[in-house]
């Protein structure tokens, strides 16, 4: 690899044929931000802007095979995962990642979509913290699922403060949580990362119009971006959110359901940026 070469990041996701998510999202946004992207699809999607009709989980030897062979070639600066499919991809993905003990790894946990269909089952959710999370450098759910990943193991976490479930994820072993509060009644959307010391920090947004197909993957992919360009990773946190509110501002409704955030914004306006 030469001095000038984009650093690598390795992308773990669905396909999504909207191209608002997904692995097309995470494509888009590693190279907007300057990295070369690899993709390692994990499942095939059957949806629209509006919702997930259905989802067709690839076998996890496949998904092995997609990775080993492009890690084998090329080396990475990190890694990001996204919707999964199945335990068996979680086991198949825990294994890999468990040889690249140096990369960060930005997980995503995505359990359903925004319109609310189920992309992930109770014990998927038990493998993601038994077998993903532990090995975790930094996890981006939003409110709600940061409550559903701590559900059985904390007693009344539906009443939880996001605080609470944030440290419960962290005792399960990743080094920081960003909850993202798109979720919740506030009048702006307040992002929150934690390490096991509490609050490391916290970024206000006004919130915007309308709803968005593919925010959390853009947002996942951008911190997964910065950490390979070797920011810290609180600086990384902040800059990664600044580019989706600018990728969310910037987005279109091309079909019948929610806005695609435009990855590409900055190119767009020319002189303006």
């Amino acid at each position: 690899m030469t001095n000038d070469s984009p650093p690598v990041v390795l992308t773990f996701a669905a396909s999504d044929p909207t191209g608002g998510a997904g692995i097309q999202a995470d494509i888009l946004t590693l190279t907007s931000m300057g990295c070369h992207a690899l993709s390692v699809i994990t499942a095939i999607t059957v949806q629209d802007t509006v919702g997930v009709e259905d989802y067709l989980p690839l076998d996890a030897e496949w998904i092995a095979d997609q990775a080993r062979c492009v890690l084998e070639d090329m080396p990475v600066a990190a890694f990001k995962i996204g919707m999964l499919g199945s335990i068996e991809a979680i086991a198949a993905i825990a294994a890999i990642v468990a040889d690249y003990p140096d990369v960060p790894l930005v997980l995503d946990p995505v359990l359903a979509s925004g319109r609310g269909d189920e992309l992930a089952n109770d014990d998927m959710r038990a493998a993601l913290i038994d077998m993903l999370i532990p090995q975790t450098t930094i996890i981006t759910p939003n409110s709600v699922e940061a409550r559903s990943l701590v559900q059985d193991d904390m007693d009344g976490a539906d009443e939880a403060s996001l605080e609470q479930c944030a440290l419960h994820l962290l005792s399960t072993g990743c080094e920081y949580v960003l909850i993202t509060g798109t979720h919740e009644n506030t009048l702006q959307v307040i992002n929150t990362l934690y390490d096991s010391t509490g609050v490391i920090r916290t970024d206000a947004w006004a919130r915007l119009p309308g709803s968005y197909h593919g925010s959390g993957c853009t947002l996942a992919s951008a911190i997964a971006a910065t950490l390979a360009h070797k920011m810290s990773l609180p600086e990384a946190v902040r800059e990664a959110q600044e580019f989706t509110y600018e990728s969310l501002r910037a987005g279109f409704r091309p079909g019948m359901g929610q806005y695609i955030p435009d990855r590409l914004f900055w190119a767009r306006n020319g002189d303006d940026q």
